[in-house]
């Protein structure tokens, strides 16, 4: 994703690297996308709402009990049950594949969808720590990639000249499912966040080495395919993706069609189109709200010319609100009581994605949104990895800033929600009660140490003081060498002692949301944090955090117009 009008481009790593590629007019940036014209228009397609089976009358609107209950203020409610009935088929033909015709769709559809590995990375990711409830959390990995690799793509596009060149991860959002299911984190990283590449090895067995100098994040994906932005993101920020799904140009317009549009607004008439005529990406909206599909929608997901200062950040922010809007739009409905929107849109989403082979069948993909359907719109938030921009010859690209992308990172990593609110689901009952508490044994860690800090010297002895004095006979000081931790945590091996770790956790006031299973532990861990690097009581209070306020976090139920920049209004 590019950064400010004008700027300068970097080529990537090796001899696989592009001239000028930061600008490719194209990625999911707004570039050289048309020769010719404006591809934009009013944008007022989109409005009209097409008429579900259950309004269409004839024998399939009767009534068994005869002519009499035919009457127009019975019809919608009949209409509603028949359209019910309808979807719940399609589901049942679309996931369980029962019998026939429905078998040979469901195998169809399993067909069109691409499978790739996970990651093509060296190093094995982290496992999950599971809460208290032994649930853990979900990190998907949204990939857009720019390939010019068909027709369809290359119309839309354009930038003739990279035609057949490997693709780009021109478009990086990490879904983070909390644990509990309560809440949901998206963090976009810019196209062009300069890092350190990993060696990869492709599938066909050429292996990438790691880069020993900054490279533009968006290379990963022509370094193996999607597994190595994989294993970029995990190099980067420790964060355990278990998924990816990957879609190019084409494969957004399909969507967006068959979702059947998604408000969007602006302040201003937009028309994004660079100053001599040429790059933007088209888009031509007017003031106000517009519900964009198809080749628009596509438009608004690349367009930078236009949006506030030009920069890439201005256009993750648009796309932030673009995916709100859909989840708003999806919620509602009004796209999904109709058989035929329900199978184009399965059809369309099989056909437009790449996924990793953990995700390889309709029945996992449903699975899937029904994890992501029980968290409220207004529990998600949309951020962006706070950033800086470079110096010299990386001017314009930008670099993770120092202390809180790394904040925003942990509390990813920590399955911290990102709004700052703790989760009012109730923690399920270990099934195994705890023992007496001067039964149970604890060994207490030192892991006050921070990137700027080292330890506080008798932490752990402090700790394991207030710990016998609960009655807790057998806790003990843990005094191997042990790594900073930023929050306070309980650790258990396994399910038997889950009742003993919570026994550990209320006594000294830690929520029970930071008890852990754990296979790092032979025991019960108790694992002194930097927040709670001072004498005294657990402080309650900082066991929840803030995304930092320069993430740019978006709640899911804002509806915000995006600002246009007056050089690009008409």
């Amino acid at each position: 994703m590019g950064g400010p009008v004008g700027r300068s481009s970097t080529s990537g790593e090796g001899t696989r690297s592009r001239v000028q590629h930061a600008d490719r007019e194209g990625g999911y940036g707004d570039g050289d996308t048309r020769e010719s014209g404006d591809a934009g228009g009013s944008g007022t397609e989109g409005k009209a709402t097409a008429q579900g089976p259950g309004r269409r009358s004839g024998p399939r609107g009767r009534s068994s009990r005869g002519p009499s209950s035919r009457s127009s203020r019975r019809a919608p409610k009949s209409g509603k049950r028949r359209v019910l009935r309808w979807v719940s088929s399609v589901l049942a033909l679309l996931i369980l594949g029962a019998g026939g015709a429905g078998y040979l769709y469901y195998e169809h559809l399993n067909s069109n969808i691409k499978k790739e590995d996970l990651t093509l990375g060296d190093k094995q990711m982290a496992d999950h720590k599971a809460n208290a409830a032994g649930q853990t959390p979900l990190n998907i990995l949204l990939i857009g990639s720019d390939a010019r690799d068909s027709k369809a793509n290359q119309k839309l596009g354009g930038a003739k000249e990279t035609f057949g060149s490997p693709p780009l991860a021109d478009v990086q959002m990490l879904l983070h499912l909390s644990a509990d299911r309560s809440n949901l984190s998206v963090v976009s990283m810019p196209r062009d966040t300069m890092l350190k590449m990993p060696k990869c090895t492709a599938p066909d067995g050429e292996v990438f080495p790691a880069s020993t100098r900054d490279v533009q994040t968006n290379e990963s994906l022509r370094r193996g395919g999607p597994g190595c932005t994989v294993a970029a993101w995990y190099e980067l920020t420790g964060i355990r993706i278990d998924h990816f799904m990957m879609i190019d140009f084409a494969g957004v317009v399909s969507m967006a069609d068959a979702i059947g549009g998604v408000p969007v607004c602006v302040d201003a008439n937009i028309l994004s189109r660079g100053a001599n005529g040429r790059g933007g990406s088209g888009l031509k909206l007017e003031e106000g709200t517009t519900y964009v599909k198809g080749e628009q929608a596509l438009q608004w997901l690349r367009t930078r010319y236009g949006f506030e200062d030009g920069s890439d950040l201005a256009r993750a922010k648009a796309q932030h609100q673009y995916m709100n809007s859909m989840v708003r739009e999806l919620r509602k409905g009004t796209k999904l009581t109709d058989p035929g929107k329900l199978m184009n849109l399965a059809e369309a989403a099989t056909t437009a994605l790449t996924v990793d082979k953990g995700l390889d069948t309709v029945k996992k993909l449903y699975d899937l949104a029904e994890e992501l359907k029980k968290v409220p719109t207004k529990r998600i938030t949309m951020s962006t990895m706070p950033n800086v921009y470079g110096t010299g010859t990386n001017a314009g690209r930008v670099y993770p800033k120092a202390g809180d992308a790394e904040q925003l990172f942990r509390m990813v990593r920590e399955d911290m929600p990102l709004d700052g609110k703790a989760s009012k689901r109730k923690p399920v009952e270990p099934k195994d009660p705890s023992a007496p508490v001067g039964e149970i044994a604890v060994a207490v860690r030192n892991a006050t140490a921070t990137d700027a800090l080292g330890p506080v010297s008798g932490r752990a002895g402090d700790v394991e003081k207030l710990l016998k004095e609960a009655g807790f006979a057998k806790a003990t000081v843990d005094a191997g060498n042990v790594a900073g931790a930023a929050r306070t945590g309980v650790l258990y091996p396994s399910a038997e002692l889950e009742g003993d770790a919570q026994a550990v956790a209320k006594a000294l006031g830690i929520p029970v949301s930071q008890v852990k299973r754990s296979t790092d532990v032979s025991g019960i861990s108790l694992a002194v944090g930097a927040d709670w690097r001072d004498e005294g009581v657990y402080p309650v209070s900082k066991g929840t955090e803030k995304t930092p306020e320069s993430a740019g976090a978006q709640n899911g139920e804002e509806k915000g117009c995006m600002k246009v920049n007056p050089q690009y209004t008409w």
